[in-house]
């Protein structure tokens, strides 16, 4: 099983979110640990990992939209979420 956690920045923007917002972007890191490559695969400088972005809908989060960027390495058989983007 996949470990998935947050960075610091990510943990600082996510407690900025309303706390539905903040249960459909913990579902996603919950889900990263079964399927760690979802989303769509982005540019990446780092060999032996990958980085992902998914986008929740607003109608998925009951507020805004959210960009969830992760980086999955394979040999640690980790995924990091670097960054939540939300919009207006």
């Amino acid at each position: 099983m996949t470990h998935a956690f947050y960075s610091d920045a990510a943990e600082k923007a996510r407690a900025d979110l309303s706390p539905r917002e903040r249960a459909a972007v913990e579902d996603i890191r919950i889900s990263l640990e079964s399927d760690p490559g979802r989303g769509e695969e982005v540019p990446d400088s780092g060999p032996g990992s990958s980085s992902y972005v998914v986008e929740l809908l607003p109608e998925e989060t009951g507020g805004r939209g959210i960009s969830i960027l992760y980086r999955y390495d394979r040999a640690l058989d980790a995924a990091l979420i670097t960054y939540l983007v939300a919009g207006p």
